[in-house]
Protein backbone atom coordinates (compact mmCIF):
# COMPACT_ATOMS: atom_id res chain seq x y z
CA UNK A 1 0.00 0.00 0.00
CA UNK A 2 1.41 3.36 -0.85
CA UNK A 3 1.22 6.20 1.20
CA UNK A 4 0.77 10.13 0.67
CA UNK A 5 1.86 13.21 2.48
CA UNK A 6 -0.33 16.53 2.51
CA UNK A 7 0.33 19.52 3.82
CA UNK A 8 -2.64 21.78 4.78
CA UNK A 9 -4.96 18.55 4.81
CA UNK A 10 -7.87 19.61 7.24
CA UNK A 11 -9.73 21.99 4.93
CA UNK A 12 -10.34 22.68 1.63
CA UNK A 13 -8.17 21.52 -1.19
CA UNK A 14 -6.13 19.54 0.68
CA UNK A 15 -9.03 17.98 2.80
CA UNK A 16 -10.42 16.83 -0.17
CA UNK A 17 -7.17 15.51 -1.10
CA UNK A 18 -6.80 13.57 2.12
CA UNK A 19 -10.01 12.12 1.24
CA UNK A 20 -9.78 11.04 -2.24
CA UNK A 21 -6.13 9.41 -1.77
CA UNK A 22 -7.44 7.59 1.28
CA UNK A 23 -10.35 6.69 -0.80
CA UNK A 24 -8.57 5.00 -3.56
CA UNK A 25 -6.25 2.93 -0.74
CA UNK A 26 -3.18 5.41 -0.08
CA UNK A 27 -2.02 5.35 3.98
CA UNK A 28 -2.24 9.41 4.52
CA UNK A 29 0.56 11.66 6.42
CA UNK A 30 -1.43 14.41 7.65
CA UNK A 31 0.17 17.46 8.33
CA UNK A 32 -1.25 20.96 9.44
CA UNK A 33 -0.97 23.56 12.44
CA UNK A 34 -4.32 22.54 14.35
CA UNK A 35 -3.88 19.03 16.18
CA UNK A 36 -7.31 18.93 16.96
CA UNK A 37 -8.43 19.34 13.40
CA UNK A 38 -5.75 16.94 12.20
CA UNK A 39 -6.76 14.10 14.99
CA UNK A 40 -10.81 14.76 13.80
CA UNK A 41 -9.48 14.54 9.87
CA UNK A 42 -7.02 11.18 10.89
CA UNK A 43 -10.04 9.19 12.64
CA UNK A 44 -12.10 10.38 9.81
CA UNK A 45 -10.37 9.03 7.58
CA UNK A 46 -9.73 5.56 9.58
CA UNK A 47 -12.90 4.65 10.67
CA UNK A 48 -14.31 5.80 6.83
CA UNK A 49 -12.10 4.00 4.19
CA UNK A 50 -10.02 1.81 6.61
CA UNK A 51 -6.25 3.15 5.89
CA UNK A 52 -3.35 3.86 8.03
CA UNK A 53 -3.24 7.80 9.36
CA UNK A 54 -0.13 9.84 10.60
CA UNK A 55 -0.75 13.45 12.15
CA UNK A 56 2.26 16.32 11.72
CA UNK A 57 1.70 19.19 13.50
CA UNK A 58 4.08 21.31 11.82
CA UNK A 59 3.49 25.45 10.72
CA UNK A 60 4.90 25.72 7.28
CA UNK A 61 6.21 29.45 7.89
CA UNK A 62 8.60 28.34 10.69
CA UNK A 63 11.09 26.83 9.43
CA UNK A 64 11.86 24.23 12.15
CA UNK A 65 8.79 22.96 11.39
CA UNK A 66 9.25 22.56 7.84
CA UNK A 67 12.89 20.59 8.17
CA UNK A 68 10.45 18.35 10.91
CA UNK A 69 8.10 17.49 7.45
CA UNK A 70 10.96 17.34 5.29
CA UNK A 71 12.81 14.32 7.56
CA UNK A 72 9.88 12.69 7.10
CA UNK A 73 9.67 12.78 3.49
CA UNK A 74 13.29 11.64 3.29
CA UNK A 75 12.93 9.13 5.62
CA UNK A 76 13.91 5.54 3.39
CA UNK A 77 12.11 3.14 6.22
CA UNK A 78 8.48 4.96 5.74
CA UNK A 79 8.82 6.04 2.28
CA UNK A 80 6.10 8.54 1.05
CA UNK A 81 4.61 8.12 -2.71
CA UNK A 82 2.81 11.25 -3.20
CA UNK A 83 3.47 14.87 -1.50
CA UNK A 84 0.57 16.80 -1.92
CA UNK A 85 2.20 20.96 -1.36
CA UNK A 86 -1.28 22.19 -0.78
CA UNK A 87 -0.60 24.56 2.53
CA UNK A 88 -1.48 28.18 1.91
CA UNK A 89 -3.26 31.55 2.75
CA UNK A 90 -3.22 35.17 1.74
CA UNK A 91 -3.28 38.48 3.19
CA UNK A 92 -6.20 41.11 2.58
CA UNK A 93 -3.94 44.08 2.51
CA UNK A 94 -2.10 45.25 -0.30
CA UNK A 95 1.94 44.63 -0.39
CA UNK A 96 2.70 47.90 1.29
CA UNK A 97 0.15 48.11 3.89
CA UNK A 98 1.28 44.71 5.42
CA UNK A 99 4.08 44.35 7.57
CA UNK A 100 6.95 42.89 6.21
CA UNK A 101 6.92 40.00 8.70
CA UNK A 102 3.65 39.25 7.59
CA UNK A 103 4.83 38.77 4.23
CA UNK A 104 8.13 37.06 4.82
CA UNK A 105 5.77 34.35 6.68
CA UNK A 106 3.53 33.92 3.25
CA UNK A 107 6.67 33.58 1.37
CA UNK A 108 7.98 30.82 3.73
CA UNK A 109 4.43 29.09 3.29
CA UNK A 110 4.01 29.16 -0.15
CA UNK A 111 7.17 29.15 -1.70
CA UNK A 112 9.90 28.34 0.68
CA UNK A 113 8.00 25.33 2.36
CA UNK A 114 7.13 23.79 -1.25
CA UNK A 115 10.88 24.10 -2.57
CA UNK A 116 11.87 22.48 0.33
CA UNK A 117 9.33 19.64 0.86
CA UNK A 118 9.60 18.91 -2.94
CA UNK A 119 13.27 18.73 -2.96
CA UNK A 120 13.28 16.62 0.22
CA UNK A 121 10.26 14.68 -1.14
CA UNK A 122 11.32 14.50 -4.91
CA UNK A 123 14.93 12.95 -3.51
CA UNK A 124 14.02 10.53 -1.59
CA UNK A 125 11.86 9.01 -4.87
CA UNK A 126 14.38 9.49 -6.95
CA UNK A 127 16.36 6.63 -5.20
CA UNK A 128 13.16 4.59 -5.81
CA UNK A 129 12.52 5.39 -9.01
CA UNK A 130 8.66 5.90 -8.56
CA UNK A 131 6.71 8.83 -7.31
CA UNK A 132 4.61 11.79 -7.76
CA UNK A 133 4.44 15.39 -6.28
CA UNK A 134 1.74 17.53 -6.75
CA UNK A 135 1.88 21.24 -5.83
CA UNK A 136 -0.78 23.57 -5.20
CA UNK A 137 -0.85 26.81 -7.11
CA UNK A 138 -3.52 29.05 -8.32
CA UNK A 139 -4.43 30.99 -12.09
CA UNK A 140 -3.67 33.78 -10.23
CA UNK A 141 -0.44 33.00 -10.66
CA UNK A 142 -1.18 34.07 -13.97
CA UNK A 143 -2.02 37.16 -13.61
CA UNK A 144 -0.53 40.44 -11.29
CA UNK A 145 -2.40 40.48 -8.57
CA UNK A 146 0.49 41.53 -5.44
CA UNK A 147 2.48 39.01 -3.80
CA UNK A 148 -0.06 35.77 -3.48
CA UNK A 149 0.51 36.03 -7.71
CA UNK A 150 3.67 36.50 -7.46
CA UNK A 151 4.20 33.16 -5.07
CA UNK A 152 1.65 31.08 -7.11
CA UNK A 153 3.47 31.91 -10.17
CA UNK A 154 6.83 31.04 -8.80
CA UNK A 155 5.19 27.42 -7.90
CA UNK A 156 3.81 27.19 -11.05
CA UNK A 157 7.35 27.58 -12.89
CA UNK A 158 9.29 25.90 -9.89
CA UNK A 159 7.21 22.72 -10.87
CA UNK A 160 7.59 22.72 -14.74
CA UNK A 161 11.57 22.94 -13.91
CA UNK A 162 11.20 20.05 -11.35
CA UNK A 163 9.29 17.48 -13.64
CA UNK A 164 11.75 18.59 -16.34
CA UNK A 165 14.89 17.86 -14.10
CA UNK A 166 12.58 14.22 -12.99
CA UNK A 167 11.90 13.28 -16.34
CA UNK A 168 13.11 9.51 -16.91
CA UNK A 169 13.24 9.19 -13.32
CA UNK A 170 10.10 7.61 -12.78
CA UNK A 171 8.97 10.52 -10.68
CA UNK A 172 6.51 13.55 -11.99
CA UNK A 173 5.92 16.89 -10.48
CA UNK A 174 2.55 18.47 -11.35
CA UNK A 175 1.54 22.04 -10.95
CA UNK A 176 -2.56 22.30 -9.76
CA UNK A 177 -3.76 25.84 -10.97
CA UNK A 178 -7.55 26.05 -9.35
CA UNK A 179 -9.79 29.10 -9.94
CA UNK A 180 -12.33 30.03 -7.27
CA UNK A 181 -13.32 27.08 -5.07
CA UNK A 182 -15.70 26.16 -2.98
CA UNK A 183 -13.98 26.11 0.22
CA UNK A 184 -13.47 28.10 3.60
CA UNK A 185 -10.46 29.90 2.03
CA UNK A 186 -12.06 33.10 1.35
CA UNK A 187 -14.12 33.09 4.93
CA UNK A 188 -10.96 32.57 6.82
CA UNK A 189 -9.14 35.42 4.74
CA UNK A 190 -11.77 37.70 6.07
CA UNK A 191 -12.38 38.41 2.06
CA UNK A 192 -16.33 38.68 0.57
CA UNK A 193 -16.47 36.55 -2.55
CA UNK A 194 -19.98 37.54 -3.16
CA UNK A 195 -19.41 39.79 -6.34
CA UNK A 196 -17.71 36.08 -7.96
CA UNK A 197 -20.56 34.68 -10.88
CA UNK A 198 -21.47 31.22 -9.70
CA UNK A 199 -20.14 29.88 -13.08
CA UNK A 200 -16.88 30.99 -12.02
CA UNK A 201 -16.66 28.12 -8.90
CA UNK A 202 -15.48 25.07 -8.68
CA UNK A 203 -15.90 21.87 -6.84
CA UNK A 204 -12.96 21.08 -4.28
CA UNK A 205 -13.72 17.30 -5.20
CA UNK A 206 -14.14 17.23 -8.81
CA UNK A 207 -11.14 19.61 -9.08
CA UNK A 208 -9.00 16.95 -7.20
CA UNK A 209 -10.33 14.37 -9.40
CA UNK A 210 -9.31 15.90 -12.06
CA UNK A 211 -6.10 16.66 -10.87
CA UNK A 212 -5.10 13.06 -9.73
CA UNK A 213 -6.19 11.84 -13.58
CA UNK A 214 -3.69 14.39 -14.61
CA UNK A 215 -0.61 13.02 -12.42
CA UNK A 216 -1.83 10.02 -13.84
CA UNK A 217 -1.18 11.09 -17.17
CA UNK A 218 2.10 13.11 -16.25
CA UNK A 219 0.60 16.20 -17.06
CA UNK A 220 2.84 18.82 -15.54
CA UNK A 221 0.40 21.65 -15.36
CA UNK A 222 -3.30 21.09 -14.03
CA UNK A 223 -6.11 23.37 -14.91
CA UNK A 224 -9.48 21.74 -13.91
CA UNK A 225 -12.51 23.80 -15.06
CA UNK A 226 -13.08 24.51 -19.40
CA UNK A 227 -13.59 28.34 -18.28
CA UNK A 228 -10.24 28.32 -16.48
CA UNK A 229 -8.78 26.53 -19.46
CA UNK A 230 -9.73 28.87 -21.45
CA UNK A 231 -8.80 32.15 -19.09
CA UNK A 232 -5.32 30.67 -18.90
CA UNK A 233 -5.01 29.72 -22.64
CA UNK A 234 -5.65 33.85 -23.08
CA UNK A 235 -3.48 35.02 -20.29
CA UNK A 236 -0.01 33.03 -21.61
CA UNK A 237 -0.58 34.88 -25.07
CA UNK A 238 -2.19 38.34 -24.06
CA UNK A 239 0.27 41.16 -23.77
CA UNK A 240 1.44 41.64 -20.24
CA UNK A 241 0.89 45.17 -20.40
CA UNK A 242 -2.73 44.40 -20.47
CA UNK A 243 -2.80 42.02 -17.99
CA UNK A 244 -1.20 44.48 -15.44
CA UNK A 245 -3.56 47.17 -17.02
CA UNK A 246 -6.39 44.81 -16.18
CA UNK A 247 -4.94 44.15 -12.34
CA UNK A 248 -5.22 47.90 -11.65
CA UNK A 249 -8.60 47.73 -12.84
CA UNK A 250 -10.08 45.02 -10.92
CA UNK A 251 -8.18 45.79 -7.71
CA UNK A 252 -9.04 48.25 -5.42
CA UNK A 253 -6.91 49.25 -2.37
CA UNK A 254 -10.18 48.12 -0.04
CA UNK A 255 -10.18 44.13 -2.11
CA UNK A 256 -7.74 41.33 -1.78
CA UNK A 257 -8.30 38.02 -3.44
CA UNK A 258 -8.68 35.06 -1.40
CA UNK A 259 -7.07 31.72 -3.09
CA UNK A 260 -7.96 31.13 -6.80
Amino acid sequence: MSTALVTGATAGIGLSFAHQLAERGHDVVLVARDRARLENVSDELRAKYAVATEILVADLSDRADTGKVAERLADPARPVDLLVNNAGYSLRKRFLDNEVSQEEALFDVLCRAVLVLSHAGARAMRERGHGAIVNVSSVAGFITSGTYSAEKSFVTVFTEGLAAELAGSGVTATALCPGFTHTEFHERAGVSMSGVPEFMWLDARRLVRDCLDDVAKGRVVSVPGAQYKTIVAALRVLPRALVRSRARTVHRPSQRPGRC
